[in-house]
């Protein structure tokens, strides 16, 4: 199954407060003490409804599913400041609302996609308490070079003189029409209504990020934390080998998803699934 932004889905749209907040998050499956939560942080230019195609699915296995805006993502407001978008920055208020989470309900996923998995990791590092941690299309370090940073970079420019409106007819005139309509305004509204900060701040990050996988893999050996590496089959981010040697360094499971590039949540959301779910639910039983 091939989803999108716009899979429908039964969540509803809430505010979670965190330091700086609130998160936008769109919410759904139980909600009581005991009930586990998966809390899924997206990428860059990305927002919450990348995770759209997951959320029934996730709920009906029991699980309250969060999926968040990070701060200056689309509905979710943020500072001003460049580097308060870096991974550090960011994993402190992630790791804030995971002491929150567990504190309410005991046992909390926390899954990153690519720049998201960036920020997982520093939440981690920061002392999130996690049940296990699962980095998708996300890599040891900053973004090597190829078309994705390529663009990156052509962008930066433009948004510093020109201004965010000036990027987006940039990137639509490289990328062409998206289809349908309605998909194409949500892509184009929720990037005009990101921070240029944020979108200036974390296309730092992804530059210049160090590797820090051996020091998240002393916290995790230490927590005694599990870990999952999840990434599409032929993802075009990160490369799939630099992604497998994360996970051997991490001493976590790896697994390829058939027929995705860099974002199985809307190109094979079954296939993530079918990685994420077996997993998860040893972890939660654990």
């Amino acid at each position: 199954m091939i989803g999108s932004q716009l899979s429908p889905h039964g969540a509803v749209r809430i505010d979670l407060p965190v330091p700086g907040g609130p998160l936008a998050a769109l919410a759904l499956g139980p909600d009581g003490a005991s009930d586990p939560v998966a809390l899924l942080l997206p990428g860059y230019t990305g927002s919450k409804e990348d995770f759209a195609p997951l959320l029934d699915p996730l709920a009906a296995d029991g699980l309250r599913v969060l999926a968040v805006d990070l701060p200056g993502q689309h509905e979710s407001p943020g500072p001003e400041r460049e580097r308060a978008y870096l991974p550090d920055a960011l994993g402190g208020t992630v790791a804030a609302l995971v002491r929150d989470l567990s504190a309410r309900h005991g046992r909390v996923l926390l899954l990153g996609h690519s720049f998201g998995g960036l920020v997982a990791r520093a939440a981690v590092l920061a002392g999130a308490p996690v049940r296990g941690l699962t980095l998708l299309g996300s890599g040891p370090a900053a973004l090597p070079p190829g078309e994705r940073r390529a663009v990156m970079e052509l962008a930066e420019p433009i948004m510093r003189t020109e201004g965010v409106e000036a990027v987006q007819l940039f990137r639509e005139a490289r990328d062409g029409l998206v289809e349908p309509p309605a998909l194409a305004e949500l892509l184009r509204s929720r990037f005009l209504g990101s921070s240029p900060a944020g979108l200036l701040g974390m296309a730092t990050a992804l530059r210049e990020e160090p590797d820090r996988v051996d020091g998240l893999a002393a916290v995790l050996r230490a927590s005694g934390t599990p870990s999952l590496v999840v990434c599409g089959a032929d993802d075009d981010a990160w490369p799939v080998i630099a992604q497998r040697e994360m996970a051997d360094r991490l001493g976590a499971q790896f697994a390829p998803v058939p027929g995705a590039g860099h974002s199985p949540n809307i190109e094979n959301p079954d296939g993530l699934l079918a990685a994420l779910r077996p997993v998860w639910r040893r972890w939660l039983a654990g």
